[in-house]
């Protein structure tokens, strides 16, 4: 992805900082440290400028790139002594006002095998082979995850990020037909780390995972979390299982569970606890997350109908109490049935 790597203090400065590089000035700004897209910026002028220099003056870099129409395109994989096994392609779900307060935010993936036209899925697997074959050169085994940005106006893949560790959308990875088939992804990660011999076709395998198993197969998650600004602590969510959503739009809870397969169709869906009664809800706590059969977005990239009523009636299953200066507050960083 064009971009340019800088500081400044000012707007004059990021604007003469993004010219120089020949980017314009409608601009995508990112910190180096931020959660889920918290430390992402879209700055086209003052105004904007004034409302995000504070989570960009005083940074001892930043990332600067000209703002392009896009969608995000996740792709995992697996460093083994054998080479680079590579996973299904997945869009994201990006800074849903809905599901997130932040602009540039992660809060959901679509995996299903049109997910890029075909020439685009050839091109973005050579790029996370490549990399994969970087990583070894380093010394690196095991899982990592890049983001590929889909310009959709040039046709073009650019590379957004690499992390080298299982991420967000790791368990969509290991919950397709192709990792059922095989085996899932994480399981080539855990035999780098055993003290086990064994062989690979990795060529046989990546060429099985392109084509794809299941034609029709389509999964999608979102990840929730709170949009409101004020302070409150949780007195009741939404419990861990296998949860409803009916014809009236209100959801309910269906039974206890976490095994997906079990889902009939997407009437159903799994909820994770993360904020637990108790907790402290504040802005960008997260809430849990959903996992359910079929898109959650739309082909022009908006939140499904039935996405936003998943949204809708979860959020209703969720009470609070305003904070007083006597409550305790105790944090929980796990989730909790």
């Amino acid at each position: 992805m064009p971009h340019v790597i800088g500081r400044v203090s000012s707007y004059d400065e990021l604007s003469a900082l993004a010219h120089g590089a020949g980017l314009g000035d409608d601009l995508v700004v990112e910190a180096a440290y931020g959660n889920a897209g918290s430390a992402t910026f879209f700055v086209r002028g003052l105004r904007d400028w004034d409302q995000c220099a504070g989570g960009i003056v005083g940074q001892p870099e930043i990332k600067v790139m000209k703002r392009i129409r896009n969608v995000e395109v996740c792709i995992e994989a697996t460093v083994t002594r054998h080479g680079t096994v590579i996973g299904p392609a997945m869009t994201s779900l990006v800074g849903y006002p809905e599901l997130t307060p932040y602009r540039g935010a992660w809060c959901g993936n679509d995996v299903w095998r049109g997910a890029l036209p075909p020439a685009q899925t050839r091109a973005a697997r050579e790029m996370v082979a490549k990399l994969g074959d970087v990583l070894s050169r380093e010394g690196y085994r095991g899982y990592f995850e890049v983001d590929l940005l889909h310009d959709l106006d040039a046709d073009e893949l650019y590379l957004g990020e690499v992390n080298p560790r299982l991420s967000g959308a790791s368990p969509m990875t290991n919950l397709t037909t192709e990792a059922y088939a095989d085996m899932p992804l994480f399981l080539f990660h855990l035999l780098e780390y055993m003290d086990v011999d064994y062989e690979l076709d990795i060529e046989a395998i990546n060429s099985r995972w392109e084509r794809g198993y299941g034609e029709d197969e389509v999964w999608g998650q979102l990840i929730m979390s709170e949009t409101s600004p004020d302070l409150e602590l949780f007195t009741a969510t939404p419990r861990t299982g296998m949860w409803r959503l009916n014809h009236d739009g209100r959801v309910s809870f269906a039974r206890q569970g976490n095994d997906w397969a079990t889902m009939l169709d997407e009437s159903e869906a799994f909820y994770m606890r993360v904020a637990a009664p108790g907790d402290l809800r504040c802005e960008g706590a997260q809430l849990g997350v959903l996992v359910t059969r079929g898109h959650l977005q739309t082909d022009d990239y908006q939140l499904t109908e039935r996405g936003r009523r998943w949204i809708d009636g979860l959020k209703a299953q969720f009470a609070s109490t305003p904070l007083t200066p006597a409550a305790p507050i105790v944090s929980r960083l796990v989730a909790r049935a």
